[in-house]
C-alpha cells in the first residue's frame, strides 16, 4: 500500500486513515466483527493448502523409492 494513506474499513466501508490506531479497520467492533467472520468459516483462502509431507518430495520421487524397495525385496 505505498503512498495511501487511507482505506476503506473491509466491515462497514468508512474511510480509515493510515494513522489511526485501529487500521485496516476503523473500530474495536470493526476488528471483533472481522475476526469473528474469520473464526466462523466466513472468510476462505482461496488456494488448497497442501500437505506438507508431500511437498518434501516431489511426483516422480515417490515411484522411484517405491521401485527400489520392491527391487531389494526380490533380490
Amino acid at each position: 500500500m505505498p503512498g495511501k494513506l487511507s482505506l476503506r474499513c473491509p466491515t462497514c466501508k468508512k474511510l480509515v486513515l493510515r494513522s489511526e490506531p485501529e487500521f485496516p479497520l476503523c473500530s474495536q467492533r470493526c476488528r471483533l466483527i472481522d475476526l469473528g467472520k474469520w473464526a466462523s468459516g466466513g472468510y476462505v483462502i482461496s488456494t488448497p493448502i497442501s500437505d506438507p509431507e508431500r511437498l518434501e518430495h516431489s511426483p516422480g520421487e515417490e515411484d522411484e523409492q517405491e521401485g527400489r524397495h520392491d527391487r531389494k525385496r526380490t533380490n
